[in-house]
């Protein structure tokens, strides 16, 4: 891997936690159930993100299988939520 491409994973490794943390802010004091599911959702995108950050990294298929899993789990989660919050009920 050459200089350039280790200091911008690093770069972007950095931004991504540090827009984790400021996620779990909103996560823990966001104002209304609307707010608190989308900071979840960020969440899980920053966190497929920095999976695939870190496959280009280490040139491992497994990283990029984790955050395809990430994203899956993370829709269906932000799916159920969701309607939990419109309906009150996840299943009908």
């Amino acid at each position: 891997m050459s200089g350039l491409l280790a200091h911008a994973v690093l770069a972007s490794l950095f931004i991504f936690a540090l827009a984790m943390g400021l996620a779990l802010i909103r996560l823990f004091r966001g104002p209304s159930a609307q707010d608190r599911v989308l900071a979840l959702d960020y969440l899980y995108i920053l966190g497929m993100l920095m999976m695939l950050v870190l496959g280009i990294r280490y040139a491992s298929d497994t990283y990029f299988e984790g955050a395809l899993m990430i994203a899956l789990f993370g829709f269906v989660g932000s799916f159920a939520l969701a309607k939990f919050l419109l309906r009150g009920e996840v299943i009908e």
